[in-house]
């Protein structure tokens, strides 16, 4: 039972989500984006709570608030500097240390609770997806990422790159419509350089937050049992 329920966890977040993001933006376009963003968390939700028991979900419900608030927090505080943002790592984090499921809510909480103040559209369903993804693999990656700097490092370089690739194929398929590999493949070379940035900025604060926050995360889920 537990592994069927691990199938239906893995493919809600990797094919429904995704699924319901592109044939809602295919179907209404840029008008169904609130609609679009209230479904991608529901759904984000719904693996959570089905993989964790009431009293070790609550738990690690209160360790991933902080972890959100810290996100969206820290993508504030660097408004400054264009794309140079740690919410990417604490999403990482989140999901190194406290599961795929946490991870991918993490990722997709942070864009849409965030995006409050650096403004909500149509973009914001395929943030939440991206941020989300990103979370969701680095838990799947987590002894890899936990045991060595330079994977932790690549993978940075990974979700930078990911991310972008993933937010392109939203601006082809918004910008007319449809998708278009051709228009994809231009916003993909337009985006170099922005993708670079955010590339290093990843690693540079995966680098940086990860032991001290890694730790704290290790010593509470262990200590209370999350």
């Amino acid at each position: 039972m537990s592994g069927k329920k691990k199938i239906l966890r893995f493919a809600i977040l990797l094919f429904a989500v995704p699924a319901v993001i592109i044939i809602g933006t295919l179907a209404a376009g840029s008008r169904a984006y609130v609609w679009l963003s209230i479904c991608v968390a529901v759904l984000s939700c719904v693996p959570f709570f089905i993989a964790f028991e009431k009293k070790s979900g609550t738990g690690r419900m209160l360790i991933l608030a902080v972890m959100v608030a810290l996100s969206v927090l820290g993508r504030f505080a660097f408004s400054a500097l264009p794309h140079f943002k740690p919410v990417t790592a604490i999403v990482v984090i989140a999901g190194m240390y406290l599961g795929a499921e946490s991870g991918f809510l993490c990722g997709a909480l942070s864009a849409v609770l965030s995006n409050i103040i650096f403004g909500q559209g149509p973009w914001t369903p395929f943030q939440m997806f991206s941020w989300g993804l990103i979370g969701f693999l680095a838990a799947i990656t987590s002894p890899l990422l936990k045991k060595s700097k330079l994977a932790l490092a690549i993978y940075g370089v990974f979700s930078g790159i990911l991310f972008s690739l993933l937010m392109d194929g939203f601006s082809a398929l918004w910008a007319e419509g449809k998708f278009s590999l051709s228009r994809y493949g231009a916003f993909i070379v337009a985006a170099l350089p922005v993708t670079a940035v955010y590339a290093v900025s990843n690693v540079i604060f995966l680098l940086a937050l990860s032991v001290s926050m890694g730790e704290k995360l290790e010593r509470i889920t262990k200590k209370y049992g999350i």
